[in-house]
């Protein structure tokens, strides 16, 4: 920072420093306003205003800072609906609507007529014909 930096310049700067260094971890009573749509918005659009506005260096710590914090706030979140109580809930409706594929009748006679394996040798009553084929032109 220069020696145009303001006591506001100087403030931000270490209190970014402390952020990035420490990675204090997002409230969860401020969570569920940054990890949405408006609250991403608002927090880049004060990274922004911050990189264009003030002194470049704090600018683009803002910009890491803004990152971080919409990183870790969506990581909590998305822990916290993981853990949430109404999801067994919701695994067991989807469950419901989803029951096990049963076997297809093409599926159980494919099983039931295919060759049966012996020691790796495929047992068969099958046999290939094939006719002598010297003499005859590539076409």
């Amino acid at each position: 920072m220069g020696l145009s930096a303001s006591p506001l310049e100087v403030i931000l700067f270490v209190l970014f420093v402390v952020y990035l260094v420490f990675q204090p971890s997002t409230p969860t009573v401020l969570t569920p306003f940054i990890d949405n749509l408006f609250g991403t918005i608002v927090v880049i659009s004060l990274a922004l205003y911050i990189f264009l506005y003030m002194n470049p260096i704090l600018g683009v710590l803002g910009i890491f800072v803004a990152y971080e914090l919409i990183r870790r706030t969506s990581t909590k979140t998305i822990s916290m609906i993981q853990y949430s109580p109404e999801q067994p809930i919701k695994d067991m409706e989807m469950r419901r609507m989803n029951p096990p594929k049963e076997r297809t009748l093409e599926e159980s006679m494919v099983q039931k007529m295919a060759p049966i394996s012996d020691g790796g040798v495929i047992v068969s009553e099958y046999t290939p014909v094939a006719d002598d084929i010297r003499g005859a032109s590539m076409v």
